[in-house]
């Protein structure tokens, strides 16, 4: 590996590791805008539209426009879903606990590896279903010790619902053939905001008028950095490095999300819980590391 390679992959580590992080802090900065979670998710689309359109002006992505359109129709609905998938995310942030939303969020992995093996006829191995078991043991563990009750037990449904719908929008990602990750993520954004849009229309309406000047400064910092910028670091990172690698760094994110619940928050997390998200963290991950026997 020649001198520039390394460092490319030392950049795109440093970019993931510091996605990760920031992704990880995204529910303290939610817990201060003072707007319904539709329409915290429609600004935060708007707001990383135009900030991912501009890092494609300056990077100068080539675009194969008629692979766009044979896949427009799926991009559409996989935008739609990613708008329904934040509203479920910042909801379950109502309910419950930074780091309980996110622990039940990350069996969303478990989801695809299911579903991949029916859509896709995928075949499952011995691993896999070990790891998928496992992680289910997890998930009943978080969810049957809720210590906050049946708010708790809401908030975690929530973040399940999240979770089943992040999947599906990852299937629909690995059936979209080459378009560039920031492209495909871009117009996923148009799609969600033109879901968005009506939606809070004809429900809470749009109330950003009447926001803070502290709510628009955490408004801002979500759509700007925790999206838009953090979003073209994320892709950019993972055009240098393998998936694995991709896919141990991506555990930074909840680690930190903990650490903000408990640390910074104030939140409260049982031995049990926390042992859940532990279990389905670490048996997600084995599964997406693969470990070779014998000789190579």
């Amino acid at each position: 590996m020649s001198n520039e390679e390394i460092k490319k992959q030392l950049l795109a580590r440093w970019q993931i590791v510091v996605a990760m992080t920031t992704f990880g802090t995204l529910g303290l900065f939610v817990r201060n805008i003072q707007l319904a979670s539709a329409e915290t998710a429609f600004w935060r689309g708007i707001i990383a539209f135009v900030v991912l359109f501009l890092f494609m002006l300056y990077s100068k992505n080539k675009t194969d426009f008629t692979m766009l359109k044979k896949s427009i129709w799926k991009l559409f609905l996989s935008g739609g879903v990613m708008g329904i998938n934040w509203i479920l995310f910042f909801e379950a942030y109502n309910h419950t606990t930074v780091a309980l939303t996110t622990l039940s969020y990350y069996f969303a992995p478990t989801v695809v590896i299911i579903a991949s093996s029916i859509l896709f006829r995928e075949k499952l191995n011995v691993k896999q279903v070990i790891c998928f078991l496992a992680s289910t043991a997890g998930l009943v563990l978080i969810i049957g010790v809720s210590s906050g009750g049946g708010n708790d037990l809401v908030g975690i449904l929530y973040g399940l619902g999240a979770a089943l719908l992040y999947a599906i929008v990852v299937l629909f990602n690995k059936s979209l053939g080459e378009i560039h990750g920031i492209v495909r993520t871009w117009l996923q954004f148009a799609s969600a905001v033109l879901v968005l849009g009506p939606y809070v229309y004809y429900t809470c309406g749009f109330q950003v008028a009447g926001l803070s000047s502290s709510g628009l400064v955490n408004l801002l910092i979500v759509g700007v950095f925790h999206t838009g910028v953090i979003y073209y670091l994320y892709f950019s990172s993972l055009a240098v490095l393998k998936g694995q690698q991709a896919a141990i760094l991506s555990y930074i994110d909840p680690l930190v999300a903990v650490i903000v619940s408990v640390f910074i928050l104030g939140e409260s997390i049982t031995i049990l819980q926390l042992t859940g998200g532990v279990m389905i963290l670490v048996f997600t991950l084995v599964n997406e590391i693969k470990i070779s026997f014998g000789r190579g």
